[in-house]
C-alpha cells in the first residue's frame, strides 16, 4: 500500500478538520506501527519546513521513532529520539493542534525513565502498555 493510499484510508475518531497526514499519525502510532506512524506524518513535515509547525511535526516524527528503535531493540538510539522529540514538542506549550502536549511529554519522560532504570540494557517495550495518543476531540 502506498503512503497516498494509507492516508486515504486511516480514519481516528474525533479528527475531523485535521489534515489526513496528521490524523494518520494518531491512527498508526495507536496501533504500534510506528514506522508507518513516521512515515505518513513526514510528507506533511516536509511540507511545514521553516513554518510555525515544523518542530511540532518534528517531534511527532521523532516520537514514533523512538518507538521504531524500541521495536529494534535500539534502546540508546530510542533514548536520544525521545530526548529529541521532548525538545521540539516542549516549545508548543500545553495543548497544540489538539494534541494535549502535557500527557504527551510525561509519556516521553515515562519511557525514558523506564530506559534509564535498566540501565539501557532492558527494553520497556515488551514490559508495558504501548502507549496511547489521543487528539482531542473539538
Amino acid at each position: 500500500m502506498s503512503k497516498a493510499d494509507r492516508v486515504d484510508h486511516l480514519r481516528v475518531e474525533g479528527s475531523d478538520g485535521l489534515d489526513p497526514h496528521y490524523a494518520g499519525w494518531f491512527a498508526c502510532f495507536n496501533r504500534g506501527e510506528y514506522y508507518e506512524a513516521h512515515d505518513v506524518l513526514e510528507q506533511l513535515w516536509l511540507r511545514e519546513r521553516r513554518q510555525p509547525n515544523d518542530h511540532f511535526f518534528k517531534g511527532l516524527i521523532q516520537l514514533a521513532g523512538a518507538f521504531v528503535h524500541l521495536q529494534k531493540g535500539r534502546l540508546r538510539p530510542s533514548e536520544a529520539l525521545f530526548r529529541l522529540a521532548d525538545a521540539n514538542l516542549r516549545e508548543y506549550g500545553d495543548l497544540h493542534e489538539r494534541l494535549d502536549l502535557v500527557r504527551v511529554l510525561r509519556l516521553i519522560a515515562e519511557w525514558r525513565e523506564a530506559l534509564s532504570v535498566g540501565g539501557y540494557a532492558v527494553n520497556p517495550l515488551g514490559r508495558r502498555e504501548a502507549p496511547q495518543v489521543e487528539v482531542e476531540a473539538r
